[in-house]
Formats: C-alpha cells, sequence, structure tokens
C-alpha cells in the first residue's frame, strides 16, 4: 500500500493504553495516519485519546472525527490549537454534523445539522488564524474573541465526515477533505467521491486539492468465515435502530447498490425480537463481503485496492477486532 493510515476508538473493549499500543506499532511500520473515531455510540473520547497519541508517537500523523455542537467553536479550535502544538503539527480534525441523533442525546435543541456544521467550520479556521475574530451565523454567534497564544499552525487542515449527499457536497465546497463513513461499498465510495469532486468545482475549487481517506473495517484470517465473524459485531452497529434509518435512506440515495429497503424492515426486526445478538447474527454476508475488507490476506488487499481504485486516496483500516490487528498492519505496512 502507497498511502495507508490505522484507526481506532470504536471497540468497546479497546482501552486508550491498548489503542496506543497499536497508534506505535502502526508508526513503526510507516502507516501515515492514526485515527481515532469519536461516535454516537459514546465509547472513549476523542480529546483526551489524541493527546495520549500525541505524547506517545513522534512522526504519524493523527487525525480523529468531532461532532459539532457538542463543544463549542471557540473551545473547538482551542483544543484543535493545543493539540496540534502537542504533537508538532501532526492533526488533522474531522468534523461531523450534529444530527437528530446527536441532539436527542445530548439535550440540544433542534438545528439545521449542514448549517450548523458549515458555520462551525468557518468560525472555527477564523480563530484559528489567531486574529480577533467575529462570526454572525445562523447559529453561531461569536463577538471579539482570539487565543490568547499563537497555533503552531494556522491552517490546521479540516475534513469533513460525510454520508449522506447533502455532506458530500459541503465536503466539496468548504472542507480540506472529507472522510467518507466506514461500512459501505466501493460503489458507494465511487458514487461519493464524484459528489464531493463536483461539488468543489462548482465552488471554483480544484478536486485534486482535497484529500479523499475513507474508513475501511477490516479483518484478516485463512479462514473467511472466521473472518466474516469478526466483522459482524461492527457492520451490525451501524444498522441499530438509532443509525439504520439515517444509513439507509443516505446510502441508497448516494448510491449504495447492496442496501435493500426489505434488509432494513429485516434487521429491524431482529434487534426487535433478539436484540444486539439478533442483529450480528441477521447481517446479510452480502455486507460483509461487499462493505468490509475481510477474508484471507488476498482478499483484504484486494477489498481495499478497490476503495482507491473508487477514489479513496487515504485509507483508514480499522481492525474488527483486537485480535486481528497485529495481523493487519503486518499485511497492510508500506515498510
Amino acid at each position: 500500500m502507497k498511502r495507508i493510515g490505522f484507526a481506532t476508538g470504536y471497540s468497546p473493549g479497546l482501552t486508550v493504553r491498548d489503542m496506543i499500543r497499536w497508534i506505535q506499532v502502526a508508526e513503526k511500520k510507516e502507516f501515515e495516519m492514526g485515527f481515532f473515531s469519536e461516535t454516537i455510540n459514546l465509547v472513549r473520547d476523542a480529546v483526551s485519546s489524541l493527546s495520549a497519541f500525541s505524547i506517545s508517537t513522534n512522526t504519524i500523523k493523527l487525525g480523529a472525527t468531532q461532532v459539532v455542537r457538542l463543544r463549542s467553536p471557540l473551545v473547538m479550535a482551542q483544543t484543535m490549537a493545543t493539540l496540534d502544538e502537542l504533537s508538532g503539527g501532526r492533526t488533522v480534525f474531522v468534523f461531523g454534523a450534529c444530527t437528530e441523533s446527536h441532539e436527542t442525546r445530548h439535550g440540544l435543541d433542534l438545528v439545521d445539522p449542514v448549517v450548523s456544521l458549515k458555520e462551525y467550520v468557518e468560525s472555527v479556521r477564523k480563530i484559528l488564524t489567531g486574529d480577533e475574530v467575529s462570526y454572525e451565523g445562523q447559529f453561531v454567534k461569536i463577538k471579539n474573541v482570539r487565543l490568547s497564544f499563537q497555533p503552531l499552525r494556522h491552517k490546521i487542515p479540516i475534513w469533513i465526515a460525510a454520508t449522506s449527499r447533502t455532506g458530500l457536497r459541503l465536503a466539496g465546497a468548504v472542507a480540506d477533505g472529507v472522510l467518507l463513513n466506514a461500512i459501505t461499498s466501493a460503489d458507494y465510495s465511487k458514487n461519493a467521491v464524484d459528489i464531493v469532486k463536483q461539488s468543489a468545482q462548482q465552488a471554483g475549487r480544484n478536486p485534486e486539492d482535497l484529500e479523499v481517506a475513507q474508513l475501511i473495517v477490516a479483518a484478516v484470517s485463512k479462514n473467511p468465515n472466521e473472518a466474516f465473524d469478526a466483522v459482524r459485531w461492527e457492520v451490525a452497529n451501524k444498522f441499530t435502530p438509532i443509525q439504520a434509518g439515517f444509513n439507509f435512506s443516505q446510502k441508497i440515495r448516494v448510491g449504495e447498490p447492496l442496501t435493500k429497503e426489505a434488509d432494513f424492515r429485516n434487521l429491524h426486526r431482529a434487534y426487535e425480537t433478539g436484540g444486539m445478538e439478533g442483529l450480528v447474527h441477521a447481517i446479510p454476508e452480502s455486507y460483509l463481503v461487499g462493505m468490509t475488507a475481510c477474508g484471507t490476506p488476498e482478499d483484504v488487499k484486494r477489498r481495499i485496492d478497490e476503495y482507491v481504485r473508487a477514489g479513496v486516496r487515504l485509507p483508514l483500516v480499522r481492525p474488527a477486532q483486537d485480535g486481528v490487528a497485529a495481523e493487519l498492519i503486518e499485511l497492510l505496512a508500506p515498510a
């Protein structure tokens, strides 16, 4: 792999110390980025984890998703500048929309997620210049604020985590890059990349200047069925009641050929009758094969190459279980 990243943060069973160990191994093997997912499942905290990664590594780039509106723009800018300083200028931050699911869980007012996401990108960027900033948006309103220290970099890369057509268009129009969601097919990725590029062109930007990364859930085994079983839990997590409606509808609109309306009903029924265990066992094998990079070593490499050929420039491989991390790192290491 010419470019490859290692992603973590999704499994409840991995402690931050476990994650540090794997990020350090990935750095030694010359992976380009160590990535952390801050998710609606409320696992570990991104800021704390990135702090730990920063002081435990020296060269690997570090990135994390951050859901907007859970922190104010000023706090986000302050945090970004601090972590970038701590890491020596190695950080990338990926803003995600605060959707109705997030708002409900965190007791926030319901607002337009796309408008608020755009305003966060714009206002945080201004604060990171180190100048005094005022910003008057529909939801973000700040007046005469500035950081009391100079950021190490005045332009820390901001990507947008996007799944829907609207989010993908916003990423192409205003962000430095896009992070495509995990548990999608390479066909979805190709369609998503095309939407991002078209939006960039319409905004008068050069699409080639934008980073295109994607989280790819992976498991490797000489026995393909063992690899399939390893990814079932994480695939199922995308189709729990809190996420299923969004994932089905938005991915279908982008052009995900593997998701069907009948699957939505079947998986919902499986969760209602059997809980998470029932959902895990109800996941169609086509999802495991087509929406992850799992199987034999040859299968994993082939699947990641399919995402790259679809337009993904930086695959961020996320081991489905701790037990497969070492073999995946060895298999995919550029070094």
